[in-house]
């Protein structure tokens, strides 16, 4: 199938997950290729972008990665509002971090952008001997919500870059209309037939 108009796409992508999960570590190794061992708590959000290449096209991320203490959780519509795409990030080794993951999938579900490609990060699966939530749980909860579903290593990069260009091959299907200027270019036509309408 043909890309949507031209061969670029912008799209606006957020992290959302619990506090510790990994979300920034995961960040950092796909946009700088790097791991931190001690990765300090975001504050608010941080920006980041990335351009894929996925098929034909070139997708350009511009990634929110939020901050996860409770304390700035109502600033998150902010950051996912309008996106294109949301990666849920939980920690393999903590089942509290799986219930505040399932938490922001039910926000998004009634908030978010109703075509938003969704994905959940089984994150730190290199802790398989400290492992409290099961591949197999987590699987199924990602299949009866809508979500597709990946366990990831910030530290190995394992799925890492998996996850984001699975993200991006999704984008064109699930978003049309992504470019802004599609919104735009909806009210111009019905100014256009405005005139002849008028005349005839």
């Amino acid at each position: 199938m043909a890309t949507i108009g031209h061969n670029n796409l912008n799209a606006k992508l957020v992290l959302l997950g619990d506090m510790g999960a990994g979300k920034s570590s995961l960040v950092l190794r796909f946009v700088k290729g790097q791991f931190l061992e001690f990765q300090e708590s975001t504050i608010g959000a941080a920006f980041f972008s990335q351009t894929l290449a996925v098929n034909d096209a070139t997708v350009k991320f511009e990634i929110w990665d939020t901050a996860g203490q409770e304390r700035y959780h109502s600033l998150a519509p902010m950051y996912y509002r309008g996106a294109a795409a949301a990666i849920i990030v939980y920690d393999i080794t903590s089942l509290d971090s799986f219930t505040r993951a399932k938490k922001w999938v039910q926000e998004l579900q009634k908030q978010g952008n109703p075509n938003m490609v969704m994905a959940l990060a089984g994150n730190k699966a290199d802790l398989e001997d400290k492992r409290k939530v099961t591949a197999e749980e987590a699987r199924v909860y990602a299949e009866e919500n809508g979500l597709f579903f990946m366990e990831t290593s910030a530290k190995t990069a394992s799925n890492v870059n998996d996850i984001f260009y699975e993200i991006a091959k999704r984008l064109p299907r699930a978003q049309p209309a992504q470019n802004p200027t599609g919104m735009v270019l909806v009210d111009r036509p019905a100014e256009g037939t405005r005139a002849p309408s008028c005349c005839s």
